[in-house]
């Protein structure tokens, strides 16, 4: 569905990614695992279509990105959801949050134009916001003023506002690193749940447990590229490279 092949990416003398490639299919989650700094947020910023690989191609759908018009990438990160370490969110509502997902992202039925319409006075939330709250359990909160929120409360709005319009395929950076364990199980549930939609998951993460409890593959980055690629039980019980090895047993340090 997304992938990159053979990308290069360096910020001004520094090489940050060196002949990297990672492919992401429909349904799968995949951890992008490795130390601070590695790049890991670099992936995802070329995942997401935002930014241009130094060299190397960029797919979705087999369509390669960056040969294409800026109109047309647009439509294609339109499909993208991206989910910070920090959530942002707006002066306004909960359900006034994860709405601006749609209003910005899907494409717009009749009905769901009309549903948008309102700006003022009593608003009832279209029904994918409700949906996308429920699933990390804040669909009682539709009303509640974000700023009124926990931390944790915040983030969980921020992953039902890329949820809401139903992406293609959605970026995690680091999601839960700042999160107790209630809120990081709430949010890896969802995860889950996206998977099960359908969604490619790709989640940057310097938590090695928690690639292993949500992840189908693990992406190792080290050094600038994958260290190894595969499915998760394989890649920490048996790896293939001795540098994966090295860096989950704690051996390599940076």
């Amino acid at each position: 569905m997304i992938g990159a092949r053979n990308v290069f990416q360096s910020y001004g003398a520094e090489t940050v990614l060196e002949d990297l490639s990672l492919d992401i299919t429909p349904g799968e989650i995949v951890a992008v695992i490795g130390p601070s700094g590695v790049g890991k947020t670099t992936v995802l910023n070329l995942l997401s279509l935002t930014t241009r690989p130094d060299d190397g191609t960029v797919l979705f759908d087999d369509v390669d990105v960056w040969q294409t018009d800026e109109s047309a990438r647009l439509e294609l990160r339109r499909q993208i959801g991206m989910v910070f370490q920090d959530a942002s969110l707006f002066d306004a509502s909960v359900a006034r949050n994860v709405e601006y997902g749609l209003r910005v992202r899907r494409p717009w039925s009749d009905r769901l134009r009309d549903e948008l319409r309102s700006i003022g006075g009593d608003f009832e939330p279209p029904e994918a916001v409700v949906d996308a709250l429920d699933i990390v359990g804040l669909g009682d909160r539709v009303d509640q003023h974000a700023s009124s929120l926990s931390g944790g409360e915040a983030q969980r709005v921020s992953f039902a506002r890329a949820m809401a319009y139903d992406p293609d395929v959605l970026l995690l950076d680091e999601p839960t690193s700042d999160l107790d364990p209630r809120n990081t199980a709430i949010i890896e549930e969802a995860m889950t749940e996206a998977s099960d939609r359908g969604m490619g998951v790709v989640v940057a993460t310097h938590d090695m447990h928690q690639a292993e409890r949500v992840a189908d593959r693990v992406a190792v980055l080290l050094d600038g590229d994958f260290s190894e690629v595969g499915p998760t039980d394989r890649v920490f019980e048996n790896p293939d490279s001795d540098r994966t090895r090295k860096f989950i047993d704690g051996e390599l340090i940076y």
